[in-house]
């Protein structure tokens, strides 16, 4: 084409980007044997890279104005371009993402050091965790263990049920643990059967898994950052799920903010293009376009929270 260009965000996924420095790396490339030369030009993610030409399935001329990777794309979307702002994606799995601003942070607990837009589209930095199993848990008890015909029923079912001193606790390590563990010989597990379990208790629980889940990576940000989390944005298909929503803000004990429009990663893409075509100002103006629609409180009392969470741990512990 025309135009030989990415922005920083795709450029960092290459793993031959310093992102530090924010370029291409001279070193990695030499020992990789790729001529730097041959490589992209890098800019903001909010930039006209060029015009559409024999795309077949677009007219010709249109204006390519944004580009970003799907987490950063979310991320602008969600309106997380300030210092803090940290949202999470639950699908398949789950991806978290902590604006650091101009702070680069490398990880002490297990997270990932990445780029991601600013208010404006210029790359600053941001902590990245994720977890391989997230929604696909309901998948497996699903189309598996036939509990359910649709993981839309697991919402009624996991609300169907409380006893406060059930202990029956899935890690679904079906493929490893991601962060903050990267352990890829664990395996999935269920502690605490008894023979009074029952298949509504285990639905429960593989809900709350993806919560608890999402709670290590959150701590693990909170740790390499010294700063509390005060509020997390959330989107992707689970979302759906109001117990588990709920349960994530109980279990992290900070409001959880469902936004209107739910693809937030297209929302992003079109907000990048906006900025970079001089429609919009910066992000942070147009931020009220995509309101939120429900803003989930935490009501779980200190003493349950504390109880929950090294249930979790002790059962995670076993399984490294």
């Amino acid at each position: 084409g025309k135009s030989h260009a990415t922005d920083y965000t795709n450029a960092s996924r290459t793993l031959i980007f310093d992102i530090k420095d924010k370029k291409w790396s001279p070193e990695l490339c030499e020992i990789l044997d790729i001529p730097v030369n041959i490589l992209p030009q890098v800019y903001p993610s909010a930039y006209s890279f060029g015009r559409t030409s024999g795309c077949g399935f677009l007219p010709d001329g249109i204006e390519i104005g944004g580009i970003a990777g799907d987490q950063q794309a979310a991320m602008v979307g969600q309106s997380c371009v300030s210092t803090g702002s940290t949202k999470n994606t639950y699908g398949t799995g789950c991806f978290m993402l902590l604006n650091n601003g101009p702070e680069y942070i490398i990880s002490q607990n297990g997270l990932l050091t990445t780029l991601t837009p600013d208010s404006k589209g210029n790359p600053v930095y941001a902590l990245e965790g994720s977890v391989f199993i997230g929604g696909a848990v309901m998948q497996w008890l699903r189309d598996y263990m036939k509990f359910f015909d649709s993981a839309t029923e697991s919402e009624g079912i996991a609300s169907s049920v409380f006893n406060r001193d059930d202990e029956v606790v899935f890690v679904p390590a079906f493929v490893g643990l991601g962060a903050p563990y990267w352990n890829m010989d664990a395996r999935g597990a269920i502690f605490g059967l008894t023979r009074d379990t029952t298949r509504e208790q285990i639905v429960r629980a593989a809900l709350k898994s993806i919560a608890f889940q999402s709670m290590d990576v959150i701590h693990a940000m909170e740790q390499d950052t010294g700063k509390r989390i005060e509020e997390l944005r959330v989107d992707g298909g689970a979302t759906d799920n109001k117990f588990l929503m709920q349960f994530q803000s109980d279990i992290l004990g900070v409001p959880v903010l469902l936004p209107e429009i739910r693809e937030s990663t297209a929302l992003g893409a079109a907000y990048l293009a906006g900025i970079s075509s001089g429609f919009y100002p910066t992000i942070e103006e147009i931020s009220c376009e995509n309101r939120i629609s429900r803003r989930f409180e935490p009501v779980m009392n200190t003493a349950e929270r504390e109880k929950q969470a090294a249930l979790w741990k002790r059962a995670v512990s076993k399984l490294l």
